[in-house]
């Protein structure tokens, strides 16, 4: 398996013309390259992980609206952060993000520091990560591997294997740090970037208007189709779980604060159940309450990244509207008419809505 080959010319003026391209085609407009710095650079990254552009820009600019600076999110509750990151999943990100906004308001006086490894240590910022805010920010040589790089370079050099492999990742590092320039680096950096997001595509890359076509081993044998190599399939598990949709007389819907780690980690979510024969058991452990009816939803798929999740929802309307219970205590009545500013998983997000 061919996981390294090699930088020889024409390669090595790969910065070159890929800058060149840049300066005509690239993209300059979004938001985070407006008003640039370390801490628009780095809330951008995050949420761009595993993430698509458009998707993000409108999570981007009403996050920069309620947090503009990284001492404005560090004193923000959760609760807030993960409100507005609510449909834009992995929300491990953004509770990450809050406890690193914090780490630099108390361990770096509210500044980022210019220093890839220094950033890695903060939560939830990987190398890459760490080299995108040091070359885009601080105007650093820097490298960068995020996945659209991986797809270029796995492409240009025909490197074999899956990126998720050690040595096929290493190898990619290495051919990233041949090819990133000295000069110009916060521009190379997006550039890249932007060729794996707009040209060098998974689906149907547009290899007649990429600037380094000439000298892509992956095109001249017809194999852009083979890079990078695919994860290697696995059955995912099915699990099941019934939600506890509980409406009070007064229309609000009681909703859990979940733990801090583990699937839909601080956010808040009906209870969950191993079946719906426990729903009327806990109507009367929680508020002492026999529902007026039970009324079981169609099952649903919610699907995570190590398992599939089937949903069962079970709506249970109380007779009363129990004791007003606090947020602080890990619990809430959902006002649905003046709701809540908390972070709710996705698939409560969307049974709120359908009732």
């Amino acid at each position: 398996m061919n996981t390294r080959r090699t930088v020889t010319p024409p390669t090595t003026d790969f910065a070159h013309r890929l800058l060149r391209w840049f300066d005509r085609h690239g993209r300059h407009d979004l938001p985070w390259q407006r008003d640039t710095s370390a801490y628009r650079v780095w809330v951008s990254e995050i949420m761009l992980q595993q993430t698509q552009v458009k998707t993000v820009i409108p999570y981007f600019e009403r996050f920069m609206a309620a947090f503009p600076t990284v001492q404005a999110l560090a004193a923000a509750p959760v609760d807030d952060v993960l409100h507005l990151w609510t449909g834009l999943g992995y929300y491990a990100r953004a509770r990450n993000l809050h406890r690193a906004a914090q780490q630099v308001c108390t361990e770096h006086g509210g500044s980022f520091p210019a220093c890839v490894d220094t950033l890695e240590a903060l939560p939830g910022i990987g190398r890459s990560t760490a080299g995108a805010i040091v070359s885009i920010a601080f105007g650093q040589r820097a490298v960068i591997l995020d996945g659209n790089v991986k797809r270029v370079l796995a492409r240009h050099q025909a490197i074999d294997g899956w990126p998720g492999q050690t040595a096929v990742h290493r190898s990619l590092w290495q051919v990233a740090d041949d090819f990133t320039p000295a000069a110009r680096s916060a521009d190379y950096t997006q550039a890249i970037m932007d060729l794996g997001a707009t040209l060098c595509t998974r689906g149907k890359p547009r290899c007649s208007d990429c600037p380094v076509a000439s000298d892509c081993a992956a095109l001249a044998s017809g194999r852009q189709a083979d890079y990078p190599g695919r994860k290697p399939k696995k059955a995912l598990p099915v699990k099941q779980t019934t939600l506890l949709i509980a409406v009070a007389a007064s229309g609000e819907v009681y909703l859990q604060q979940r733990p801090a780690t583990g699937i839909w980690g601080g956010l808040w979510c009906f209870p969950e159940l191993e079946g719906s024969g426990q729903c009327e058991r806990l109507c009367l452990d929680l508020w002492g309450l026999a529902p007026l009816s039970l009324s079981p939803g169609q099952t649903f798929r919610h699907t995570f990244s190590h398992y599939h999740l089937d949903i069962t929802p079970v709506v249970a309307h109380l007779p009363a509207t129990p004791a007003a219970i606090m947020a602080s205590d890990g619990q809430l009545w959902y006002n649905r008419a003046q709701p809540a500013r908390v972070g709710l998983a996705a698939p409560v997000a969307r049974l709120l809505a359908s009732l």
